[in-house]
């Protein structure tokens, strides 16, 4: 996550496991991740992927900030195309981020 907000803040964790297609696939998430991390009330985003699992996180202000996300009309054909063609299966969780730590390696 580039900037690191302070808590509270909200989680959205989106966990899918991919079909074989991957026409337009990687085009398409470039384009959510780009208008996405500029959308208003975006904190952040967190992604990794394991053969056809993958699991991304991405921060919000607030669940107002969320709602209208999920209203983009770009990201309404992307879900639609996700749900034909690109995902078997996924989940979405919407979690309220209380506190945090974390531990950063000194360098030597």
């Amino acid at each position: 996550m580039n900037n690191k907000p302070s808590p509270p803040y909200y989680a959205v964790i989106f966990s899918s496991v991919r079909t074989d297609d991957d026409d337009g696939y990687a085009q398409t998430i470039e384009h959510m991740m780009d208008i996405g991390l500029k959308h208003d009330g975006c904190l952040g985003l967190e992604s990794v992927n394991d053969g056809d699992m993958g699991i991304s996180v991405s921060y919000w202000k607030d669940l107002e900030s969320i709602k209208s996300w999920k209203q983009v009309a770009d990201h309404i054909t992307a879900q639609k195309l996700g749900r034909e063609k690109w995902y078997k299966s996924y989940t979405t969780r919407i979690a309220k981020v209380e506190r945090e730590y974390s531990y950063e390696k000194p360098e030597q």
